[in-house]
């Protein structure tokens, strides 16, 4: 089962594409897939009504636009260097606690829209990462072993970067270098928890990047220094966590940032892939003041 939505921004439909590829209708159901969708239990009001047959199939859906597959999630949180070779490629050593910063959560853009190049940027870069959408409020969690019942599902996220915003302008933070407009793509679709665990779990998954057409990244999410469940116990410490929340959880080497690739520019092509979850490519351009 894999929840979309779909059509122009601000006006994405809800749906849900079947075992049998059919792209069904949600709006029966709800107006949108969001934190109180999740909160609710839509995701097992989904199930039970593709069993009884009662979604009808969106007409035109191959012709829409793809967005976000949540809707404006009240935050955004990443996790910095969390496999140890992009920490090395990055100069430092892998952290022994996990690393937290912040996107605005107005940087949520659909998974296919255009990515823009803040004005005067020469370091704008790509982070593949498993999205972790959060279903049920989630705080001070006793244990790893709570966070699966507080998960919704999994997403593709690019954490799209502004190296010298991050590093050189940052004032001693990187939110700077994290927060232009149409810096998180996400998508294209949310696969639920349940299904991620029964094809093996959040830490058996491939991760690929590529620039026009040329591989850049090429891992797998068992290389993640702190796992999933363990990162959704951590933040339960320090903040709390609601439904339709995003967690980027880090992403593996094999961006510009490591000298190996050249950064992004206006036309470049970006496709990041995660086993499960589907593709979604990004072509760069300037944004206009």
């Amino acid at each position: 089962m894999q929840l979309m939505r779909l059509g122009d921004p601000g006006r994405e439909k809800p749906a849900v594409r079947d075992e049998s590829g059919v792209v069904r209708d949600l709006s029966p159901l709800t107006a949108d897939i969001d934190g109180a969708f999740l909160a609710g239990g839509g995701i097992d009001r989904v199930r039970a009504a593709l069993a009884d047959g009662s979604l009808a199939p969106l007409e035109g859906a191959d012709g829409l636009r793809v967005g976000a597959p949540v809707a404006r999630p009240q935050a955004v949180v990443c996790i910095g260097q969390n496999y140890a070779a992009h920490a090395a490629e990055s100069g430092s050593e892998p952290p022994s606690v996990p690393i937290v910063f912040f996107k605005h959560p107005g940087t949520v853009v659909g998974p296919d829209d255009d990515v823009l190049i803040p004005p005067g940027s020469e370091k704008t870069d790509w982070e593949v990462e498993l999205a972790v959408v959060i279903g049920k409020r989630a705080r001070y969690l006793s244990g790893p072993e709570e966070a699966a019942a507080h998960i919704a599902g999994y997403a593709v996220s690019n954490d799209v970067s502004e190296r010298a915003f991050q590093i050189e302008e940052s004032g001693g933070q990187w939110s700077k270098g994290k927060c232009c407009e149409t810096f998180n793509p996400l998508g294209p679709w949310l696969v639920p928890q349940e299904e991620v665990e029964a094809a093996g779990g959040p830490q058996k998954l491939g991760l690929r990047s590529s620039v026009n057409g040329e591989a850049r990244q090429d891992s797998g999410t068992a290389d993640m220094i702190f796992g999933v469940y363990e990162l959704v116990h951590q933040l339960s410490q320090y903040m709390v966590l609601e439904p339709g929340d995003v967690v980027n959880t880090g992403t593996p080497q094999g961006v510009a940032l490591s000298g190996r690739f050249p950064y992004l520019k206006a036309g470049d092509t970006m496709e990041l892939s995660i086993d499960l979850l589907g593709t979604q490519r990004q072509t760069l351009r300037p944004a206009v003041r």
